[in-house]
């Protein structure tokens, strides 16, 4: 069971608040399985999708053979731009900081003409969010379909949009088909990152009295696999994976789930995958195939607020669930690891660079105030020598410190991926990415044994949120 005193809880593995959350209240926990419960080995998982998805591809007569899949070329909240063929980087207020174009970045100049005037809205069609780690292979698809597609190479393909849609099928059939799966099955240790504390702090949720739910787009087939191998070596004698949750739920289509209202069936032959209708309240230690939330909440018969919801997608998992049924929310990101390590890393530089700014800014104000001065002196016919060389000199003071401060800038905006930057952050304000979380996460951290440090009783607390005029006082 829990540590009553495991020592502080280093950084990289905290729960992060955006709404107060007290887990006291919360009676009903629900969790999604892939890159939730289980994780998976990023590169290994989307390398294999990535070929199973180009084999899809070389039987439409694509010329694919060629195209490689680089794990670290990108990053979570990127946007497909399906009218241009570019994957951007934007802001939170949807301003785009970065954009590739098939293999090449477009320079600054060509980024701004390209994107004036232009924000990225996910809500339009033209625009569709990177939110899952599944993505990665389809930006590796995309940016390199994308030039073959300008040298009228894809047969069949005529816009970028219907390009987006051909690797959505193809990528479908991987997932869907059951290729993908299959090759996990076969060898699960190639894929799965086990971490033996995720059971221990089920075990300490349910000690606590919370009802746990199994919430999964996956198959029973591949469900009870993977959640066997992956959890029954860590439960006490006797017990198996089974013995953590109350209700089971597999091939729940979300988001749908938490926005329809779908048929339930009971999987009646666990061995064969046998179903059955299934017509009023889940019974505990039963199996589901698909179904709907609603059905949830008339069963266990809380709040909408004493239920939380676990997963990795930002919208499927974490947006219609907040958005429709008004549950707590929690997004499992465990690229914030890396991230938050990065950052404590860079900590010293980033003072230095903070310092460095804050003179930067008093000499931009002094050279402000000399350049007022002399249209002054000009006005009114004096001398303005003087003041002409102060304002030369603080020019070059300015132009030293921009060259000391932009080695140090740079490194800043390259943390995490070389190319992207850090995945909460586009330049010096919050990323799209991150805007989505604060609307739509009460809290995200980076797996699920995180909550074991925190105990099923934690009173959860926001960070006092931070506004421009905050750091007058500083």
């Amino acid at each position: 069971m829990g540590k009553t005193d495991a020592g502080p809880t280093p950084p990289a593995r905290r729960i992060f608040c955006n709404r107060t959350l007290n887990l006291r209240g919360v009676k009903a926990i629900g969790y999604d399985m892939d890159y939730t419960l289980i994780h998976y080995y990023v590169d290994e998982w989307e390398r294999a999708a990535f070929e199973h998805a180009r084999s899809y591809l070389s039987d439409l007569d694509w010329p694919v053979d060629e195209l490689v899949f680089d794990p670290h070329a990108f990053t979570l909240g990127l946007t497909f731009d399906l009218d241009l063929g570019n994957l951007v980087k934007a802001t939170r207020f949807g301003y785009v900081m970065r954009a590739r174009h098939g293999a090449r970045m477009l320079d600054f100049d060509q980024q701004r003409r390209t994107y004036f005037g232009t924000v990225i809205d996910l809500s339009e069609d033209r625009f569709e969010f990177m939110n899952t780690l599944f993505e990665l292979s389809r930006a590796a698809l995309w940016t390199q379909l994308v030039d073959l597609h300008d040298q009228a190479s894809l047969p069949g393909i005529s816009s970028y949009a219907r390009l987006y849609r051909a690797i959505d099928e193809a990528l479908s059939a991987a997932h869907i088909e059951g290729a993908l799966k299959t090759a996990i099955i076969a060898d699960p240790e190639r894929f799965v990152a086990l971490d033996p504390a995720v059971a221990e702090t089920l075990r300490d949720q349910r000690l606590a009295g919370k009802e746990l739910l199994l919430i999964t787009n996956s198959e029973w087939s591949y469900t009870q696999q993977m959640m066997s191998w992956s959890f029954d070596r860590f439960m006490p004698s006797g017990e198996t994976w089974r013995d953590l949750f109350d209700i089971v739920i597999v091939a729940a289509a979300k988001p749908r789930f938490f926005s329809e209202k779908g048929p339930i069936y009971r999987i009646v032959d666990t061995d064969r995958g046998l179903l059955e209708p299934h017509w009023g309240r889940l019974v505990p230690g039963e199996i589901y195939h698909g179904g709907n939330a609603s059905m949830v909440e008339d069963s266990l018969g809380h709040d909408p607020a004493q239920h939380l919801y676990v997963g990795d997608h930002l919208f499927g998992d974490v947006h219609v669930t907040k958005d429709l049924l008004r549950w707590r929310t929690c997004l499992i990101t465990r690229e914030l690891e890396a991230e938050i390590e990065a950052a404590t890393e860079f900590a010293d530089s980033e003072r230095r660079l903070e310092s460095m700014m804050a003179e930067k800014i008093r000499l931009e104000h002094r050279h402000s105030r000399l350049r007022l001065g002399r249209r002054v002196r000009v006005v009114e016919g004096t001398p303005h020598d003087r003041i002409d060389a102060d304002i030369d000199a603080t020019a070059r003071a300015i132009e030293a410190i921009d060259a000391r401060i932009a080695p140090i800038a740079k490194a800043a905006t390259e943390q995490g991926n070389p190319t992207w930057g850090p995945l909460m952050r586009a330049g010096v304000d919050k990323s799209l990415f991150a805007r989505q979380v604060e609307k739509y996460a009460d809290v995200y951290t980076s797996r699920v044994s995180n909550f074991a440090a925190e105990t099923p009783y934690a009173y959860l607390r926001a960070a006092r949120g931070s506004l421009p005029h905050d750091s007058i006082g500083d």
